[in-house]
């Protein structure tokens, strides 16, 4: 990691995430409904764990492998890892 301060905020997160997804997908980050089933839109479980490698490099945390079944949109994952990042003060 850079040692600079990452924007935590929802939107950052979600933009963040749905910019990983669109480019395991090859899709266009427009493509992404934030709202749709993850497993519906294509992540598959290689790419869900993936997923959560990145998200764990990008804000040096750690979370469980099934993170993306267990909050399965992207609106769910932000809400989620916003939760996550702002306990950790």
């Amino acid at each position: 990691m850079s040692g600079t301060i990452q924007d935590t905020s929802v939107d950052a997160i979600r933009s963040w995430l749905v910019g990983r997804i669109a480019f395991y997908l090859q899709r266009p980050a427009e493509e992404i409904d934030a709202d749709a089933p993850l497993v519906e839109i294509g992540l598959d479980s290689v790419y869900a764990m993936t997923l959560s490698g990145d998200v764990e490099e990008r804000f040096d945390i750690e979370v469980e492998p099934t993170m993306a079944w267990d909050h399965p949109t992207v609106n769910a994952l932000a809400g989620y890892l916003h939760g996550v990042l702002g306990s950790r003060g």
